[in-house]
């Protein structure tokens, strides 16, 4: 967890993006770090954790990090959350919480808010369309010989 806030704080000092930091450790040994790359690369989705959940999945070369624990310096987003679901990660550490994050100006509670919604309920204007043709693609994967389950 010291390594995660040490990050976080490096990345805060540097302006290189927000003031997040996050390590996976694989048997004791980290195998991957990563810090909010947001406004550096232009790249919503690059969070700490997602950076560091790419990382530990090339290093790992699989897409599964069961044998995992993530360490964060502050509890993650929605996104993020989901990553570290994906990934199946064992474990999940947090240093400062979502309402720490809160009043420092990062405010996932909209998000948070907006996901137990229905879709026509959502601030984000949303309308599924072309249905049938869609699931031709789960017909493919439900029928596939060479899919890998995940």
């Amino acid at each position: 967890m010291k390594h995660a806030i040490a990050l976080a704080v490096e990345n805060a000092r540097r302006g290189r993006g927000g003031p997040f930091g996050a390590v996976i450790v694989h048997h004791g040994e980290i195998i991957a770090e990563g810090t909010n790359q947001v406004t550096g690369t232009l790249d919503p989705t690059a969070h700490a954790e997602i950076v560091a959940i790419r990382e530990a999945c090339r290093r790992l070369g699989h897409f599964e990090l069961r044998d995992c624990a993530i360490y964060t310096s502050c509890e993650p987003c929605p996104m993020c959350l989901g990553g570290i679901y994906w990934s199946r990660i064992g474990s999940l550490y947090f240093a400062c919480t979502r309402n720490d994050a809160a009043e420092a100006g990062f405010d996932d509670g909209f998000i948070y808010d907006q996901i137990p919604l229905a879709p026509g309920e959502r601030e984000l204007p949303t309308e599924s369309m072309m249905r049938e043709e869609g699931l031709s693609a789960f017909l493919e994967w439900s029928e596939s010989p060479v899919k890998v389950p995940y």
